[in-house]
């Protein structure tokens, strides 16, 4: 018979500080809920069940697209319909209008290339959970945009040292590009993992038969499983994808203090330099950057440049990356989520500038650059990029899909949690 014993695959001492062996962590979620992509609303469903076991301190709407507050709060309303289940068997579920409480909107905006703009309620949020007098740190889990953590930490950098950031990136870094390159630049001490890649193990690879298939699973463990099952099983067609769940499996299941080391949430390696290529014009296929780094174009301005420009790089004919002055050049900013080409054109009100076109090529870092540590940023921790913890293309992957069975069969159990009768 499966018990939570059978789950403490390594030893000990290695998840002494999980919460799943009882260790209390305190915990704010910045999330795109109702956004682009569905998945974070299976997320919040998984960290609902999860919060008898983390001091959940917020959940902030910090979205790139259409998400808002009341996406998280409709996730609650199907809480609120198990609570009185989970409640009697798990008193340290908190209740429904305890989590309303925590709720607050976030940026809505990209701030510019500054990164930041003006406080938001949920920066505001973030800046009083950081400084409450608890000695623990605050782990803040970011599964959409970055501009609330950066705005927090531009309004508040006395709140640094109290932070933990676990950034589910790829992808949110690519529309958050702005943000991430104000934290990487400005705040270099900042304990910070950034998983671009790893995450995808939680639904790509590991053990996918039988009941662990992505679909059977959501068909034999969440339909009919109370109101919070049924919901997820509403999500993405009834099949798991929940890609930001590993942040919140770093905390249930492995060493939250020290991300080289295996957990739920995957393993990582320390950051490394030279990840930002700055091309001085335009460029071809041939001209290579790192995938998942920032990249940023920059053309001389001419003296009949006309104010308010209204320039932009359109990249792979659907991303937009505004153009900005910087002294006597425009900048366009951006960063690939995937190793390939990236072809561009500028669409512009500028007639000389409008319609040129260029490509460029994203690619993995070379093997000696990744072997040696980025000594400006001594906090920050990146997928692992040996090829052996690789999932098909996804870096560090399998990180993750190694845990698999363990960490659905944790999940099932916490959606029968809701299940009547």
């Amino acid at each position: 018979m499966w018990t939570r014993r059978t789950l403490l695959l390594s030893p000990l001492p290695l998840f002494a500080q999980s919460a799943l062996a009882g260790e209390r962590h305190r915990v704010l979620v910045s999330t795109d809920a109702g956004g682009t992509d569905p998945d974070d609303l299976q997320s919040l469903v998984h960290l609902l069940l999860y919060s008898d076991v983390l001091d959940l301190e917020g959940i902030l709407s910090s979205p790139y697209g259409p998400g808002r507050l009341h996406h998280i709060l409709h996730v609650i309303d199907h809480y609120q319909q198990d609570f009185p289940r989970l409640h009697a068997r798990f008193a340290r579920y908190p209740t429904p209008n305890i989590l309303r409480a925590l709720c607050h909107q976030g940026a809505t905006d990209d701030p510019g290339p500054d990164g930041t703009g003006r406080p938001t309620p949920g920066s505001r949020w973030l800046i009083q959970c950081a400084r409450r007098p608890d000695p623990r740190p605050l782990y803040v889990l970011v599964w959409g945009g970055l501009e609330d953590l950066a705005q927090a930490l531009h309004d508040a950098p006395d709140i640094l040292p109290k932070l933990r950031v676990y950034f589910i990136g790829g992808p949110n870094k690519m529309w958050s590009v702005n943000a991430y390159n104000y934290v990487h630049e400005h705040h270099p001490l900042l304990w910070m993992i950034e998983n671009n890649a790893t995450y995808r193990g939680w639904f790509v690879g590991g053990n996918q038969d039988g009941e662990w298939g992505n679909r059977a699973f959501t068909e034999a463990h969440a339909a009919g499983r109370g109101a919070l099952g049924d919901y997820f099983a509403s999500i993405l067609k009834a099949t798991i994808k929940m890609g930001d769940s590993p942040s919140v499996g770093y905390l249930l299941h492995g060493n939250p203090a020290d991300p080289a080391q295996p957990g739920w949430g995957g393993r990582f390696v320390r950051l490394w330099p030279g990840r930002k290529t700055v091309f001085p014009g335009l460029t071809t296929a041939a001209n290579q950057a790192e995938v998942f780094g920032v990249v940023e174009f920059t053309i001389p301005i001419p003296e009949r440049f006309p104010p308010g420009h209204h320039t932009r790089m359109l990249i792979d004919n659907r991303i937009p990356a505004p153009a900005f002055i910087d002294g006597r050049v425009l900048r366009f900013r951006f960063s690939p989520r995937d190793a390939k080409i990236w072809p561009y054109v500028i669409e512009s009100l500028y007639p000389p500038f409008h319609g040129q076109t260029g490509a460029f090529t994203a690619t993995p870092p070379p093997g000696e650059r990744t072997r040696q540590p980025d000594p400006s940023h001594p906090n920050w921790w990146i997928d692992d990029p040996d090829p052996a913890a690789a999932e098909g293309i996804h870096p560090g992957a399998k990180h993750v899909n190694r845990w698999r069975t363990e960490f659905l069969k944790d999940f099932a159990a916490r959606l029968k949690r809701c299940q009547s009768g």
